[in-house]
């Protein structure tokens, strides 16, 4: 409870004295918290007028690549604005984050911010080159826990701070992470979600599929897909083992990479990611004259069809010998958020 009032009140500070935040980080220490706002946040967040944001600032990730053009690019979209940082890096050593860093501590020296007030670290508690920069620099600190590996810490104050600062109900996510701990640990073998899971990844496994296809048909859902993709590959990745984890974004990549998931080497199964319910009710309108052929559709809701694309979906490669499974929530909230991310973790 005092980490998360500490993660909330350090969220809230930052957030009313900055238009940018730029959040530096790679991996575990990104990954996790994009993929909350992403799923949780209008898709153009950071387009809308700060009114319609709810007065919080927009938010840019940075650190977790090299490439020259797009940080400048980042640059310029903040110049003459006032910006905050969260760099997070348990040792202070990962190169990515390290010297992007140093790059984006120009922005503050150009526009005379002082940094004890805009530059949060999130590191370790007492050692490391990131901790000796917050010191020297007197940046306001939050604690990565020495027991919770980079893939696993979208729920602690890495993920947690850039989340809340986006005003997200941090505690509903917790609270969501707690049900589904509750389902995994006091529930029988039959009614556990995450070993009913896990136990059918291995028997297909042991049958000799080697590529996992994660599938999902929301665009808010691609980055979840990326965390996903880090949180299985380095857990299971070793010793010449393990599922090699792979997303498609339905329906888009269904005419791309559709050809080789239905007529391809039998070597993957696909897990389905639905979402059961759409925020937003689309309706497709008729046209006078039918003149493309899909006046059938009209009056149903975009949602609908992107359904029936996924059952579909599924019922074709099925028949086509890949083996496949949906994990289905009813809809996406802090809550239903929590859950997943915990599901996928235990």
């Amino acid at each position: 409870r005092k980490t998360l009032n500490g993660i909330k009140q350090t969220a809230d500070s930052l957030a009313g004295r900055i238009d940018v935040l730029l959040v530096c980080g790679i991996g575990g220490s990104y990954l996790g918290a994009k993929a909350a706002l992403d799923a949780i946040l209008h898709p153009y967040y950071n387009q809308l007028n700060r009114d319609l944001r709810c007065g919080k600032p927009e938010i840019y990730f940075c650190g977790q690549h090299l490439d020259a053009d797009e940080l400048r690019s980042l640059l310029d979209l903040c110049e003459g604005r006032r910006v905050g940082i969260n760099v997070i890096s348990k040792s202070g050593g990962t190169t990515e984050p390290a010297v992007v860093f140093r790059i984006l501590q120009s922005l503050l020296s150009a526009s005379n911010q002082d940094p004890r007030h805009c530059v949060v670290a999130t590191t370790d508690a007492k050692r490391g080159a990131l901790r000796e920069l917050a010191r020297a620099g007197k940046y306001q600190t939050l604690v990565i826990p020495d027991d919770v590996g980079g893939r696993f810490s979208v729920l602690s104050s890495v993920g947690l701070l850039p989340i809340a600062a986006a005003g997200i109900d941090i505690e509903e996510m917790i609270a969501g992470a707690a049900h589904m701990a509750r389902r995994c640990h006091q529930k029988g073998p039959a009614d556990n979600p995450a070993l009913t899971y896990a136990s059918l990844r291995h028997l297909l496994y042991l049958k000799g599929y080697r590529v996992e296809l994660l599938s999902h048909f929301q665009g808010s859902l691609r980055h979840l897909a990326e965390w996903w993709k880090q949180l299985f590959g380095e857990s299971e990745g070793k010793d010449g083992k393990g599922l090699f984890p792979a997303s498609a974004s339905m329906t888009s990549d269904l005419h791309s990479l559709g050809q080789y998931i239905q007529d391809g080497q039998r070597i993957l199964f696909e897990t389905f990611l639905w979402v059961g319910q759409s925020h937003n009710q689309l309706p497709i309108p008729a046209l006078p004259g039918n003149p493309d052929g899909m006046n059938y559709l009209a009056g149903k809701q975009l949602h609908w069809v992107n359904e029936q694309a996924y059952k579909g979906t599924a019922q074709a490669h099925t028949q086509g010998g890949v083996p496949n499974l949906s994990i289905r929530v009813s809809h996406i909230n802090p809550f239903t958020l929590g859950q997943l991310f915990y599901f996928f973790e235990y």
